[in-house]
C-alpha cells in the first residue's frame, strides 16, 4: 500500500468518541466500492471503535499504524 493508492484522508485529530467512527463512516459513503482511506485520530478509543466499525459493516482495515499519540487507519471500502 502506498499513498497514491489512498482516494481520501480524513483528520480526526482532537476527536472523541465517537466521532472519529462518525465521521469516517460518512466519509466511506462517499467513495466507492475499493476505494482507500486514511483516518488519523488522536483518541485510543479509536483503536477497538474502527476495529470493530470495520468488521461489523464490512469494510476491511488494511493497516493501523500507531505513532506516539496518533492512531493511523488504512480502509478499504467494502
Amino acid at each position: 500500500m502506498n499513498e497514491s493508492e489512498i482516494r481520501m484522508e480524513l483528520d480526526c485529530r482532537g476527536l472523541k468518541c465517537p466521532m472519529p467512527v462518525i465521521k469516517t463512516r460518512k466519509a466511506i459513503k462517499e467513495l466507492n466500492s475499493g476505494d482507500v482511506l486514511k483516518m488519523i485520530s488522536s483518541d485510543p478509543g479509536s483503536i477497538n471503535d474502527i476495529k470493530a466499525w470495520a468488521k461489523r459493516t464490512g469494510n476491511k482495515l488494511l493497516r493501523e499504524d500507531h505513532q506516539q499519540s496518533e492512531f493511523v487507519f488504512i480502509i478499504a471500502k467494502n
